[in-house]
C-alpha cells in the first residue's frame, strides 16, 4: 500500500440541515418567497391576458378589504378553515397524519342538521344548541376514533384509512341529504321559517359566535400543547415511539385520546357551519379546507397562533383570485395559478428555512491506498 495525495473535487453546492433558523430569518425568507411569487406571477399575468400586474394585486386586495362587509366575510372563511387547523394540530404532532379531516366536518355537519330537524320543534333554543353541539363532537369523535383504534391495535396505514373514510362520510352525506329533501330540487335551509337550530345574532352577524368559539379554542389549544402533560405526551409520541414507551407512556391510549380530540374539534367545525354559517348541509359543506388546513398546521409548526396568520393569507388568496377572475371576467384557471403560485413559493420556503447551501470548491484531501 502506497500513500498518495490526490484531488478530490466536491460538489459544487451541498445541502444541509440548518441548525436552526432565527425568527428574524424565517420572517426574512418567507418574505422574499412571497415577492418572488408575485414577480412570476406578474409574467404570467402579462403573458397571458396583457393586463398591467400592479392593478390586478389591487383587484386581489379589494377582494378582502375594499369594504368592511367582505371583510368580515374573510374572517368568516377564516374561522372554519383555522378551526379545521386547530383540529388537525394535535393529530400531526403526534405524526399520526390525520387525512380524514373533511369527513369529520361532514360528520359533525350531518349530525347537527339532523338534531336541527328532528328537534327543532320541540326543544327550546339553548337546549338544543347544545344537543346540536355535543351530537357533533361525538360524531366527529367517532369518525377520528375508528382510524385510531386500527393504527394502535393493528397498525394499520393511517393516511389512506382516514383518507378513505372521507368518501364514506361524503356518501352518507349525499344519501341523508336525498332522505330529508324529498322531492325537493334542493335541501335549501333547515327550520327556514322557525329559525330554530340557527346562531343568534351576535354584533349583526351570526357568524361572529363562530369567530368568538375559535378564537377560544385557538388559546386553549396552544397551551394544552405547550403545557399540558397530555401535550407533553403527544410531543413525546410524536418524536419516537420507543422513546414513549421506555417512559411508560401507553401509546394506544394517547393515539387514541388524541384522534378522538382532533375528530371532535373537526366535528366542532361542522356544528359551526351548519349552526353560524350555511343553515343547512351538503356534501360540498367543508369545502376542501380539511386538505388545505393540513398546510395551516404543517406551516405554522402546529403553534395555533401562527395557524391564525396562515389561515387568512390562504383566504386572502382564494378571496383574491376569485375578485380577479369576476373583474377581468378571466376563468377560474388563471385566477387559480396566480393562487398556486404564492402557495408553492411559500412552501418552497420551507426548504430554505429547515436547510441551506453550501458552495465549495476543490479541496486537497490526503487518502489511503
Amino acid at each position: 500500500m502506497s500513500s498518495e495525495t490526490k484531488k478530490i473535487k466536491e460538489p459544487f453546492v451541498r445541502i444541509i440541515k440548518r441548525d436552526g433558523a432565527s425568527i428574524g430569518n424565517k420572517v426574512l425568507i418567507r418574505v422574499l418567497a412571497i415577492v418572488l411569487a408575485l414577480v412570476v406571477d406578474a409574467i404570467f399575468i402579462f403573458a397571458v391576458t396583457g393586463l398591467n400586474p400592479i392593478s390586478v394585486y389591487g383587484v386581489m386586495f379589494n377582494g378582502t378589504f375594499m369594504t368592511s362587509i367582505r371583510f368580515s366575510w374573510a374572517l368568516r372563511d377564516l374561522v372554519t378553515l383555522l378551526c379545521i387547523g386547530i383540529a388537525l394540530a394535535p393529530a400531526f404532532k403526534m405524526k399520526f397524519w390525520n387525512i380524514g379531516a373533511e369527513g369529520q366536518v361532514l360528520a359533525g355537519g350531518l349530525a347537527t342538521a339532523l338534531v336541527m330537524v328532528k328537534c327543532g320543534q320541540s326543544l327550546p333554543t339553548p337546549a338544543l344548541l347544545l344537543v346540536m353541539f355535543l351530537a357533533s363532537i361525538i360524531a366527529g369523535g367517532i369518525w377520528g376514533l375508528i382510524p385510531a383504534v386500527f393504527k394502535a391495535y393493528w397498525n394499520t396505514n393511517e393516511t389512506l384509512f382516514t383518507l378513505m373514510m372521507n368518501y364514506v362520510a361524503t356518501s352518507i352525506v349525499a344519501c341523508m341529504t336525498n332522505i330529508m329533501r324529498g322531492k325537493a330540487s334542493s335541501l335549501g335551509k333547515l327550520n327556514m321559517s322557525t329559525q330554530a337550530g340557527w346562531f343568534p345574532q351576535f354584533f349583526g352577524q351570526r357568524y361572529n359566535i363562530n369567530i368568538l368559539v375559535v378564537f377560544i379554542l385557538m388559546i386553549v389549544m396552544y397551551f394544552y400543547l405547550k403545557y399540558s402533560k397530555q401535550g407533553y405526551e403527544i410531543t413525546v409520541v410524536g418524536e419516537s415511539e420507543n422513546t414513549a414507551r421506555y417512559a411508560g407512556i401507553n401509546v394506544k391510549r394517547v393515539t387514541i385520546r388524541t384522534m378522538l380530540i382532533s375528530g371532535a374539534i373537526c366535528g366542532l367545525a361542522g356544528f359551526l357551519v351548519v349552526a353560524g354559517r350555511d343553515q343547512t348541509i351538503s356534501t360540498s359543506s367543508a369545502g376542501g379546507q380539511g386538505f388545505t388546513a393540513i398546510i395551516v398546521a404543517w406551516l405554522a409548526k402546529f403553534n395555533t397562533f401562527y395557524m391564525a396568520l396562515i389561515s387568512f393569507l390562504l383566504v386572502f388568496l382564494s378571496r383574491g383570485a376569485a375578485e380577479i377572475a369576476s373583474a377581468y371576467s378571466l376563468n377560474d384557471y388563471a385566477a387559480s395559478i396566480i393562487e398556486g403560485v404564492i402557495l408553492f413559493f411559500i412552501l418552497g420556503s420551507e426548504f430554505f428555512i429547515n436547510y441551506k447551501m453550501v458552495f465549495r470548491g476543490s479541496k486537497q484531501k490526503e487518502v489511503q491506498e
